[in-house]
């Protein structure tokens, strides 16, 4: 077997900062640029573009697509790190964040419609160009929990409710789901009270929700659990650590659903030579390349992780990865890139302070493509590039798929 490509450490990325014009004309190789293009010329308003960071926060979810990483929701009892009295959400975040690869800048997105209010350990996935939302909870945790699914289009900025019919699973939080084939699968989760192995299957065509009966006797079914998360190939739905509010469950065995014959099964996983198997852990967070499963934090109800796992959904192999992240948390969010870097942001750093923090962090999980390598280079050397009209980009040579990540709306 081919060894797998090295991974690279995580990486701390700045909130916000300034960048100007600097070296912007040197690589454009286009000599005194303001004065034969004025629309070259970077405006006063774009040198210190981009927001505060947003602040630190956890139980919130992100997605990424090959130009933003987008951040919604969140919890912080910290009065003053919520925004204190501006915030009329309070302890909680009813909002919606964009973390602009190319510029490396934050944004608070305006949206229309009707924002969810359940904004702590909802489920968030990306279907095509829309962020979709299930569940989640108010606070007090588990008093107004929800069971809709929520829709915001990330180009109109429009928040919808997915109209739908069927058996919906009940108000939860907690829970996991994935897109696989056309539906919504949302698996576990917990009332605040009762934790359940309930799995659903929303059609995304017809709006039609169905619960699964599997073909298990009761003691074949998974235990029940929050804040897991869940891995899909093909034919089966694999779940992933989890807990309740007193234990955490092991990734030594994994239960996987299979799609095709209605039935739960226990698979066993192999260790990492020497090290053994990840630590039982919930509120961790997870990443999927193709086969490749990648979990990272998460804590146990006494410690808290901050190392970085794969696991291959072909030959069930655990490998530690040669990463560790710079604040172990949990509850925090986590999503990856089509080119395959992975972004973790905030979470609780501190069980006994209760703390938690606004940090952005990346690792790539595969080697870079030479596009992605030269891509990061000529932003790093050319950042204002991000200001030139597409008919400049076009004529330094850049394709569409690349201006469409510059492009900071």
């Amino acid at each position: 077997m081919a060894e797998a490509p090295p991974i690279s450490g995580f990486v701390r990325l700045p909130g916000w900062g300034p960048f100007g014009a600097a070296g912007c004309e040197k690589i454009m190789g286009i000599g005194a640029a303001k004065e034969r293009d004025p629309s070259l010329h970077v405006p006063n308003r774009f040198l210190y573009q981009g927001e505060p960071e947003p602040p630190a926060r956890s139980g919130h979810r992100c997605i990424a697509d090959s130009a933003n990483l987008y951040v919604f929701g969140g919890y912080n009892p910290d009065f003053d790190e919520s925004g204190g009295p501006g915030n009329a959400e309070y302890p909680l975040f009813r909002e919606l964040w964009r973390y602009h690869l190319a510029t490396g800048t934050w944004h608070r997105v305006p949206t229309d419609g009707y924002t969810p209010k359940e904004l702590a350990s909802m489920s968030v996935v990306l279907h095509g160009s829309s962020l979709l939302t299930f569940g989640g909870t108010g606070v007090p945790f588990g008093e107004s929990s929800g069971n809709d699914v929520n829709v915001c289009n990330l180009r109109s900025r429009c928040w919808t409710r997915l109209p739908s019919r069927g058996r919906k699973p009940s108000k939860i939080y907690g829970q996991a789901m994935a897109i696989i084939h056309g539906a919504l699968y949302v698996f576990g989760g917990t009332t605040g009270y009762v934790y359940n192995t309930d799995l659903h299957r929303l059609d995304l065509g017809t709006h039609e929700w169905v619960k699964l009966e599997p073909c298990n006797g009761r003691d074949e079914m998974p235990g029940e659990r929050y804040r897991h998360e869940i891995a899909h190939d093909d034919t089966r739905i694999y779940v992933l650590g989890g807990g309740t509010s007193w234990m955490a469950y092991p990734l030594d065995k994994i239960n996987a659903y299979n799609l095709e014959n209605n039935m739960w099964e226990e698979i066993m996983t192999k260790p990492h030579d020497k090290i053994g198997f990840p630590a039982a852990r919930r509120c961790h967070s997870c990443v999927q390349i193709g086969k490749d499963v990648f979990i990272c934090g998460g804590y146990d109800g006494e410690r808290i992780f901050g190392d970085l796992w794969r696991l291959n959904l072909g030959s069930f192999q655990w490998t530690k990865l040669p990463a560790e992240m710079p604040e172990p948390a949990y509850f925090h969010c986590a999503a990856v890139t089509p080119a395959g870097c992975m972004y973790v942001h905030g979470g609780v750093v501190s069980i006994q302070e209760n703390r938690r923090t606004p940090s952005l962090y990346r690792a790539w999980l595969t080697a870079p493509s030479l596009l992605e390598l030269c891509w990061e280079r000529l932003l790093a050397s050319a950042p204002c590039l991000a200001h030139a009209s597409p008919r400049h980009l076009l004529q330094l040579g850049l394709s569409w798929q690349l201006i469409d990540r510059l492009r900071d709306t």
